[in-house]
């Protein structure tokens, strides 16, 4: 017989913000550069820009991506980056999911 210990699962170290699979892929891919252009981001997730910009915006508020405006010549763009609290997040948030991997493998 197991005995529960309330929060030593690695379940616990999951970020709420970053865990839904949507804003997973976002900040995973934000993970992989110093910043991303909008479309770049929505094409890699395969999301719409409506989808994308709301996510978006829950991880800013978040304060784990920054988002730039600005222009490429006459042309409007946004860029997307991951904050240092966001890096630190998601660094956290991948630790949690092996810890729980591994938990399972070893049962």
């Amino acid at each position: 017989m197991t005995t529960s210990h309330p929060g030593i699962h690695p379940r616990h170290g999951l970020d709420e913000v970053i865990h839904a699979p949507v804003r997973f892929s976002i900040v995973a891919t934000l993970a992989a550069a110093d910043k991303a252009e909008f479309g770049f981001v929505r094409d890699t997730v395969e999301v719409s820009d409506s989808v994308l910009s709301r996510q978006v915006g829950t991880l800013e508020k978040a304060g784990y991506v920054a988002v730039t405006k600005g222009y490429v010549g006459k042309r409007p763009r946004t860029w997307l980056a991951l904050t240092p609290d966001g890096r630190a997040a998601f660094a956290a948030h991948c630790q949690a999911l092996r810890a729980i991997a591994e938990t399972a493998a070893d049962r």
